[in-house]
């Protein structure tokens, strides 16, 4: 429940319910809102941001927020480097306490995507020095400000929060307490929204939405995304330091057809590192398409010209992931490569990605502000917090690209750049991009108010459950 050094949705979606940011990404996605923070001042040369908070925020444990422990919890995802999500806060020079319900925020240099910054969850806003614990024990059972309390969790099982009585938002949360549980096999989880026994299923198997659709009981929901489904290459393993073997896969991949079979037509092919809601998209990025000829081209100019095995880590129980690998596994099989998948648990599969132990992997990234910086240096810089989205990429042109991206404050320019850079993504193919798709939950008509941004987060204290 680390926020500052946690990758992966599943645990951040929980650690939104407890710690909160200074800003809020709207509804739709498009903008962010003050949130523990009620507006927002610049300094004429661009480099100094005061920021007023509200005063009627305690934390879970009774205590009232201050601006002591909002400085503290900027400083504290600061202070994480190149090791989480520090690299989001890197402009920034100093947050210095004005008063109680005042800070300033000075930055190195100008910097477009500061309040964005400031909307996601590694921001969260904690205790001053973690109410006296240490980092360790405090983020075994964290406190924030959020309209859950934390109560208990069974690593790789389930994590359960209970309703804040302190909660700011009057009225809010309606429910007494939410429990997610890890259900890797989704026709058990299928039967398990139809039966009642969980209300919200996240993320069903697209093959399963017609029947869960005429399921007595049951809704399904498509929301608007920023999501990619992608395949990273592992570029410490050979031979996936030579483009031309990466520029061969992303070839050989048919994503109209992968749209058909794992989305149903749901979704839409990607030919870029940013998804069309993400700003500064480019429609024109040249992300590789299909062209089984020019894949066993580009393999004859490699440094394997007679092909190779390798291995595709997805998650088991994952019917949308084994789909994506039978698919790869046949495709590439036509220029000379052969695939072998491999499949673990989903609390493995992470841990196997942390650890850099496998040759390629599914994964899928979704947007966590409405700036592209924050994916674009976690995916090409290898001081990003990942090692570049795990796949050790590093173009030391890319990375100057994304940074001087992220300095420009005009917009114009500044989509020139993001146009720039992900056309060369494109050529260095360090990810082979699948498809842009919505995101899709079912719930029992017991549930009202479950809303997910473009983002991926959702507001369980907007959400009602009928007895």
């Amino acid at each position: 429940m680390d926020k500052t050094t946690t990758f992966d949705n599943n645990s951040i979606r929980v650690m939104q319910q407890i710690m909160e940011p200074l800003f809020m990404v709207s509804k739709d996605g498009s903008k962010v809102e003050p949130w523990l923070a009620t507006d927002y001042t610049i300094s004429d040369d661009k480099l100094v941001y005061t920021i007023s908070l509200r005063d009627d925020v305690t934390f879970s444990n009774g205590d009232p927020m201050t601006a002591e422990d909002v400085k503290f919890s900027i400083d504290e995802n600061t202070a994480s480097g190149a090791a989480g999500w520090g690299f989001v806060n890197d402009a920034i020079s100093e947050v210095t306490v004005v008063d109680d319900t005042t800070i300033d925020v000075t930055l190195k240099r100008p910097w477009a995507p500061l309040i964005a910054d400031l909307s996601i969850f590694a921001n969260g806003i904690v205790p001053k020095n973690y109410g006296g614990e240490t980092a360790a024990d405090f983020y075994k059972a964290p406190v924030g400000t959020g309209p859950f309390v934390w109560d208990s969790w069974t690593p790789g099982q389930s994590v359960k929060v209970v309703k804040n009585p302190n909660y700011w938002q009057a009225g809010k949360p309606t429910l007494d307490s939410v429990t997610w549980n890890v259900v890797a096999d989704s026709n058990t989880r299928k039967l398990q929204v139809q039966g009642g026994q969980i209300d919200i299923n996240d993320t069903p198997d697209w093959s399963s939405v017609d029947s869960l659709t005429a399921a007595a009981g049951v809704k399904v929901d498509t929301f608007p995304s920023t999501q990619i489904d992608y395949i990273a290459f592992n570029q410490q393993r050979a031979p996936f330091d030579d483009v031309h073997v990466r520029q061969a896969i992303s070839l050989a991949i048919d994503r109209d057809a992968m749209v058909d079979a794992v989305l149903f037509g749901n979704g839409e092919p990607a030919y870029s590192v940013l998804s069309p809601g993400t700003p500064y998209f480019d429609k024109n990025a040249g992300g590789a398409s299909y062209d089984v000829k020019a894949a066993k081209d580009e393999l004859a100019q490699s440094s394997v010209p007679d092909g190779f095995s390798t291995t595709l880590l997805i998650r088991s129980g994952d019917a949308n992931q084994a789909t994506i690998a039978q698919i790869m596994q046949a495709e590439l099989t036509e220029i000379g490569i052969t695939l072998e998948i491999v499949q673990l648990d989903p609390t493995a599969n992470k841990q196997a990605r942390l650890d850099s132990d496998f040759d390629m992997a599914w994964s899928a990234w979704t947007m966590d502000i409405p700036d592209p910086d924050q994916w674009t240096s976690f995916a090409v810089d290898p001081d990003g917090g990942s090692h570049s989205a795990f796949t050790y990429y590093s173009n030391p042109d890319v990375i100057a690209l994304n940074r001087e991206a992220a300095v420009e404050v005009d917009d114009t320019k500044r989509a020139e750049l993001y146009a720039d850079l992900q056309k060369q993504l494109s050529k260095d193919a360090f990810l082979a991009y699948l498809f842009y798709s919505p995101y899709v939950y079912a719930t029992t008509d017991k549930i009202d108010g479950f809303h997910v941004t473009p983002l991926g987060n959702y507001h369980l204290e907007d959400v009602t459950k009928a007895s």
